[in-house]
């Protein structure tokens, strides 16, 4: 073998070498950097007239198991979706408060313990119906059950709005990884064909791909240019020679009644499209996945279940306080329920309605056969008929009763009366004097009248005798009859139907709350486990990965201390060669 084969030899060693320290030393360095991958210095023997001329680095790559990675980017997509799902039904339990049962107390914040609460109210009035601070707790007891169904109801619809900006966030966050990744397609073919290697790059979008699946289930693939294809699940391409880009806009305001609705452009919620298709209903997994579901299906279901409670609620009161009278009586009542004069009215029986004084002793009154009017503008004429008396439907469409001498009240004795396809009693049909007012969860309140104390509890009966005498009393202020019969209506067993993922139950109201706040809880302990195991599977996923094609530094650190070796043999044979050199040119020259 000649010198000049020998040195060539020697040199192509130290190259080697010296390339394979740096990819060595680059691997060391980025043994935490997150998607980075073990590099790998390949080699092959120089063969010149089939003599080995040395060695040649024939490129710089990375072994990812593809089959790997397609089960972590599946495991990030699910790890995506299990992390929102758990964070917002966390949110969701504590706004239903905390509960309590020990021993037989209820110290607890929850609704139940709310309701609890007004029933020790109503069962301390009903031995002392006469008192004003015992009827006071009561009122407040009430408010404070209408004040948390309000605020729960608004901190669902809350939870709601901030899903859905949160949607629109993680959008804005696949568009920055797409167009990330339709950037690094390019780069990636332009430093292939100048030969470099474009391992790191690969890395880049790997990262990117991941992250893309943990806001949003995908399909993919590489092509045969080399360039990572993205598509929903399908079909609707998300990258392929370019990114396409998702569009979505948040709403400004969300309520109860905000809704998507797939095709419809009164929709509360607007699709989310890819080049004007909707992609909606393909997205159901990562975060964007779990989201959805969230705004569209949990957090209603819950709201649903709120709703129910409130309206029953409303119903089971209002029929108690519609039966009674307020000593001394309100000096005008409006009903809640919409009608106008040509509204039918379909009913039968007799309705009492009197003037009272501030005594509640009788100044006038009139029984009304209901069975002989066939409208509400005929029955409106027949009120203005009774002495005292001025009543209309208002400019809001309510029936309204007014007692037209100073001080004087009205007070009404639905006696048998019937209306109406539910067959309410009068007054609880138009709402007349309603305890609590609101239509659902979210405006449910105690009546503003009664709360401010500008009108009594309703807790007297107007006297139902055959007949009744001017100046006589005919409203006893205090009556434990009533203040029972709220009782009653409280903690009576009563069906409330499936809503919400709940199936038709039959308890009392503070039965159907725990049921309610029970519903929420196991759905927050099933979103916490089912996160605890999506976790174990990504990082069991990842942990795989990582074996097969991430750092050991240890192998590394050993790897560096052998190529330093080969580096200075390397050296040290250059070095032989050249005094060899110099010894072949020292005889030359003296020969």
């Amino acid at each position: 073998m000649s010198l000049d084969i020998a040195r060539s030899i020697a040199f192509s060693g130290l190259s080697s070498t010296s390339v394979q320290i740096s990819v060595t030393s680059s691997n060391i360095s980025n043994a935490d950097t997150t998607g980075y991958t073990k590099k790998t210095a390949n080699q092959s023997s120089s063969v010149t007239n089939g003599v080995g001329t040395g060695v040649t680095v024939t490129g710089i790559t990375s072994t990812v198991d593809k089959l790997l990675l397609k089960s972590l980017v599946s495991a990030d997509s699910d790890l995506g979706s299990a992390d929102t799902t758990n964070t917002y039904l966390t949110s969701l339990e504590k706004l239903y408060g905390s509960t309590s049962s020990t021993d037989s107390s209820s110290t607890g914040t929850s609704l139940a313990n709310s309701i609890a609460s007004l029933e020790s109210a109503l069962s301390s009035l009903a031995s002392t119906p006469s008192s004003a601070s015992l009827q006071s707790n009561v009122v407040s007891a009430l408010d404070d059950v209408t004040s948390q169904l309000r605020e729960t109801s608004s901190g669902i619809q809350k939870l709601r709005s901030n899903a859905d900006q949160d949607i629109s966030s993680s959008i804005d966050d696949v568009n920055t990884d797409l167009q990330n990744i339709a950037d690094l397609n390019a780069e990636i073919k332009q430093t292939a064909a100048t030969g470099q290697s474009t391992a790191d790059l690969e890395d880049q979008r790997n990262t990117a791909l991941q992250d893309v699946a943990s806001k949003m289930n995908v399909s993919y693939y590489t092509a045969s240019n080399g360039d990572l294809q993205i598509y929903t699940t399908t079909g609707q391409a998300l990258v392929d020679s370019s990114a396409h880009k998702i569009s979505y806009t948040a709403a400004a305001n969300v309520s109860s009644s905000t809704t998507y609705t797939a095709g419809s452009s009164s929709s509360g919620f607007s699709a989310i499209t890819v080049n004007g298709v909707d992609i909606t209903s393909q997205i159901t997994g990562g975060d964007i996945g779990a989201l959805i579901t969230l705004r569209d299906k949990t957090l209603p279901a819950a709201q649903s279940q709120l709703d129910q409670f409130a309206t029953q609620l409303a119903s089971a009161v209002n029929t108690v306080s519609n039966s009674a009278s307020s000593v001394p009586a309100p000096t005008s009542l409006t009903g809640t329920t919409s009608v106008t004069s040509s509204t039918a009215l379909s009913a039968t029986g007799t309705v009492r309605i009197a003037v009272t004084d501030q005594s509640g002793n009788l100044v006038s009154y009139g029984d009304i056969d209901l069975s002989s009017y066939s409208n509400v503008g005929d029955l409106v004429t027949k009120i203005n008929t009774i002495s005292g008396l001025s009543a209309s439907v208002d400019a809001n469409g309510h029936l309204s009763i007014t007692a037209t001498g100073s001080g004087n009240g009205i007070a009404i004795n639905e006696m048998t009366s019937s209306v109406g396809s539910s067959s309410e009693g009068f007054s609880d049909y138009f709402g007349l004097n309603d305890l609590v007012t609101g239509t659902s969860a979210s405006d449910i309140a105690v009546n503003s009248s009664i709360l401010s104390g500008t009108n009594e509890l309703q807790l007297a009966t107007l006297d139902s005798s055959s007949s009744l005498t001017v100046g006589s009393s005919v409203l006893t202020s205090g009556s434990a009859t009533v203040v029972n019969a709220f009782y009653s209506a409280l903690t009576a067993s009563r069906t409330f139907s499936s809503t919400g993922g709940l199936a038709a139950t039959t308890g009392s109201f503070a039965d159907y709350a725990s049921t309610i706040v029970a519903d929420v809880a196991s759905k927050a302990s099933q979103a916490s486990t089912n996160y605890t195991a999506k976790e174990t599977a990504q990082s069991t996923y990842a942990s795989s990965l990582s074996s097969q094609s991430g750092v050991n530094l240890d192998e590394e650190s050993a790897n560096l201390s052998t190529l330093q070796n080969q580096y200075s043999a390397a050296s040290a044979l250059i070095s032989a060669i050249n005094s060899m050199y110099s010894a072949l040119i020292t005889a030359v020259q003296s020969s």
